[in-house]
């Protein structure tokens, strides 16, 4: 792909995207050499940082499915990234091949690879878009087709607010995504945090700040302010492995060391 391509596209190559980092440290192929060098750097930081990536990817299967025991059949995931193995269409059709599936991101590269991915799956679909422009992604005629909003909706939030700094006020937006949704409505959302992590982390967190997408970590308190009007269901706000594992045997020795919070709520 020439230059003139990339710049028609909106890929940026002279900067790391998160899309395309995450990517890479899961062991795709969908991201540049801007992206890899950044990730060996939070690598060479946060040796782990592959697992952890993994980990959170196991919650995200374990709250789809969970979403699915309670009737949810509708799922729109923020932030969603790359169409990387094991993503939530195929855990939702693995269970029920009509659950319908709305991806939202802004990222060219991962938009076009979803694209690609989901064009012969008609319940399953890519929206571009800037999700913190809620209603851009809500009144956006594809998740319109896809959605129905006045029946129960499970947003996903997989490491996404944490690239919402405290001044863009990730409580308004995501506020405004429960207002839209109907009662019985989930969200699962998972955060990088501070709490009990090493200097690593605090090293590749370093890093974010100075590049163009900085993170925010956030205590179990910040998250549960932020999803004020939800109800927090059990097991609460607790680190990615700790929540509803599949068997007690997968949760590591020291949990903390996955570097992140999840949650799922409700909303009555």
């Amino acid at each position: 792909m020439s230059e003139d391509e990339y710049a028609r596209r909106g890929i940026d190559l002279d900067k790391p995207n998160p899309a395309r980092v995450y990517d890479y440290i899961l062991g795709g192929r969908l991201n540049y050499a801007v992206d890899r060098m950044f990730a060996d750097q939070v690598l060479a930081a946060q040796p782990n940082a592959r697992e952890r990536a993994q980990l959170n990817r196991q919650w995200l299967r374990r709250a789809i499915r969970f979403g699915m025991a309670q009737g949810i059949r509708q799922f729109l995931d923020i932030g969603s990234g790359m169409p990387t193995v094991g993503h939530v269409h195929e855990v939702a059709h693995g269970i029920d091949p009509t659950a319908r599936v709305v991806y939202v991101d802004n990222e060219p590269v991962a938009v076009a690879h979803s694209e690609i991915v989901l064009e012969d799956n008609e319940n399953a679909v890519m929206v571009h878009a800037d999700a913190e422009f809620p209603d851009d992604v809500l009144e956006h005629e594809t998740t319109e087709m896809m959605l129905d909003l006045d029946q129960p909706v499970m947003v996903v939030m997989a490491l996404f607010v944490h690239f919402i700094p405290d001044e863009r006020d990730p409580a308004r937006l995501i506020g405004a995504y429960r207002d839209a949704l109907a009662p019985g409505s989930y969200l699962a959302m998972s955060s990088a945090t501070p709490e009990q992590q090493s200097d690593g982390t605090a090293r590749a967190v370093a890093m974010y700040q100075k590049s163009a997408n900085p993170v925010t970590p956030r205590t179990a308190d910040e998250l549960r302010a932020l999803v004020d009007g939800f109800e927090i269901l059990d097991p609460g706000i607790v680190f990615i492995p700790q929540w509803r594992p599949d068997d007690p045997a997968d949760v590591p020795a020291n949990p903390a060391e996955c570097g992140g919070l999840a949650l799922v709520a409700r909303k009555d």
